[in-house]
């Protein structure tokens, strides 16, 4: 029985006491006497009071709130604390009951959380669109006779040569499969080869198509998948060990669009571990254009293999960086798409209102002509929409308005890359708009990833087996999940302010352009629009030099990267920021600087 909100203040410096002594005593301390009815009955209406649960927990002091305090970055008084100490396990510890207590509740990894990230805030208005996808014409180019120029060409061109039966699925899947054999011993990036079930989807799609079948410009090509999307019967393994037997029963939706469009999985690719960085437990994958140093991550397969030519497209997953990193680092074009417009049912969480699944290729349109069959709700993922794709590989580009900041272009990380794109895009006719945004800790934002993801491998982490995972530095995610626990809740709410905030921010500077053009790695802006749910599209523009290997992990000086004398030379890419659910003006834009830019067709040397 509960006592009203006064009734426990008058009681609660003895309840205590009451509650150690023997019955007819405790009446008596009461102000009862034994047999009669207690004085202090509740009112008959009277409400419940925060409070007054039973006590639960472990004994907490004054001095347990002064630890706690540095953790979180607050003071209290001692009377703060003193209060706060009195009734904590009344008060407070009864609501870890969902994890700890007598009615533990074990939550489904499907299971997302009640509230849903809405890229299109109040306020936003999304521009209609008229229903509209045209391809690049046929170039009618002759089939080559090297089995590395055809592993190589895009997925724009070799559609249109199996299209007219020019190549067959089966022969095209055995060159991607001979190369794997060749080349995944010095870059680590294939997970699961599907050797055979390839060969029969393979076969299948020649054998539609030869019966007048043809599904569309992914019929018949070998993609290969980020491990962290399932695939039914073959394994799924996060690029984790504590899940390298996992095998699930279902595909998950982009593996079944894919599937329905035709294309042929060749292989799961490596990723870093739980999605983060480049290290997984097989090793590290490595960058074909720079072998000393790491493919970055997490989508380190992606990049490795579609950079390579192992694939002829790949599927990457991004919630801070994983596709657009890779993409940079390997040379290879990635697309990022609107929040919510790709769903992400079957696919491994990390982050319930950040994560997103995308397109890695090796030329723009490759992204766009997959991100066509990919996108669409999904009932399984509370978060995916519906929207619409308009896309026309002839349109002009003359006008659109490119934002850029040009304080960004005059420091680390922009290169003379970066700065010759603008001038590129000045040439091809778009029109330079000056932008700024105010000097805010956009870093902040990633409490929101650190505390769903810890939320996410909550199990995992308490159950100890994340201790398994290779990477055990301070900068891996063991440490982060741990850490993550102490993060306050509080402090997480008003980081969901502050996002919106951002949003609305984001929204004012998209009144002024059409998209933004920046440094494919400035962290503001890979924290800001991963947050906000704009899509990005990195391609390569250029070429820089580099003395010393790069990588995603923290410094360490027990083992020194690699240094190169004389310089290396690698490639380097931009990224383009567009309005929500209007990658189809990326792509248009991607295309045009691509073909100015007159880089993309070079591939790794030695591959």
């Amino acid at each position: 029985m509960t006592a009203s909100r006064r009734e426990f203040l008058a009681l609660s410096s003895m309840g205590a006491l009451v509650a150690a002594l023997p019955e007819s005593l405790a009446a008596q301390a009461a102000g009862q006497v034994p047999g009669q009815q207690p004085q202090n009955q509740v009112t008959p209406g009277a409400p419940t009071a925060f409070g007054t649960s039973p006590a639960t927990g472990p004994q907490v002091s004054t001095e347990t709130f002064v630890q706690a305090e540095k953790l979180v970055r607050v003071e209290m008084t001692a009377a703060d604390r003193a209060q706060a100490a009195g009734n904590w396990r009344e008060a407070m510890a009864g609501l870890y009951e969902l994890r700890t207590g007598p009615r533990k509740l074990a939550l489904e990894d499907s299971l997302s959380p009640a509230t849903v990230w809405n890229p299109a805030i109040p306020g936003i208005t999304l521009k209609p669109r008229p229903k509209l996808f045209v391809r690049s014409a046929d170039s009618n180019t002759p089939l080559p006779t090297s089995e590395e120029a055809i592993a190589y060409a895009p997925v724009a061109q070799l559609s249109r040569w199996i299209e007219a039966r020019k190549l067959t699925s089966t022969q095209l899947t055995e060159i991607y499969l001979r190369r794997i054999d060749r080349f995944d011993p010095k870059l680590h990036c294939m997970i699961t080869v599907t050797r055979d079930h390839a060969l029969e989807q393979a076969r299948k799609a020649d054998a539609e198509i030869a019966a007048g079948h043809y599904r569309g410009p992914l019929h018949g090509i070998p993609w290969g998948a980020k491990d962290l999307l399932d695939t039914a019967g073959i394994p799924t393994t996060y690029g984790a060990e504590p899940f390298r037997n996992r095998v699930p029963k279902k595909n998950a939706a982009v593996a079944q669009r894919l599937n329905d469009a035709g294309a042929v999985l060749i292989a799961k690719l490596s990723m870093g571990a739980l999605a983060l960085n480049d290290i997984w437990f097989g090793g590290q994958t490595m960058n074909p254009w720079l072998l000393e140093e790491g493919a970055s991550g997490s989508s380190a397969g992606p990049g490795a293999s579609t950079a390579a030519g192992l694939v002829a497209f790949a599927i990457g997953s991004e919630t801070g960086g994983s596709i657009v990193s890779p993409s940079m680092r390997c040379g290879v074009t990635g697309l990022r798409p609107t929040y919510g417009r790709v769903p992400r049912t079957g696919a491994m969480t990390l982050c319930w209102s950040l994560d997103k699944l995308g397109p890695m290729a090796r030329s723009v349109e490759d992204t766009i002509l997959v991100l066509n069959a990919i996108s669409g709700p999904d009932a399984g993922d509370t978060a995916s929409v519906p929207s619409g794709l308009s896309f026309n590989a002839e349109a002009n580009v003359k006008g659109l308005r490119l934002g850029y900041l040009p304080t960004w272009m005059k420091e680390t990380p922009a290169t003379d890359v970066d700065r010759a794109a603008l001038e590129t895009a000045k040439k091809l006719g778009m029109e330079l708009v000056e932008i700024s945004i105010p000097d805010w800790p956009y870093d902040s934002l990633n409490l929101i990833l650190f505390a769903e993801a810890a939320a996410a491998f909550e199990e995992l982490t308490l159950s100890h087996k994340v201790d398994e995972l290779k990477a055990q530095v301070p900068d891996a995610w063991p440490n982060t999940f741990r850490q993550a626990r102490f993060l306050s809740a509080v402090d997480f709410v008003q980081t969901d302010r502050f996002r919106r905030k951002v949003a609305e921010e984001m929204a004012r500077v998209f009144e002024k352009v059409d998209l933004l053009l920046v440094p494919s790695l400035r962290d503001e802006m890979l924290v800001i629009t991963n947050n906000t749910g704009h899509p990005s599209l990195t391609l390569r523009a250029g070429w820089v030099k580099v003395s010393e290997a790069r990588s995603d992990w923290a410094p360490d000086p027990k083992h020194p990267l690699p240094k190169f004398s004389p310089p290396r030379r690698v490639p380097h890419g931009i990224t383009l920021i567009g309005r929500l659910f209007d990658e189809g003006t990326l792509a248009q834009a991607g295309m045009a600087l691509e073909a100015a830019f007159g880089v993309a067709g070079a591939h790794p040397p030695g591959f």
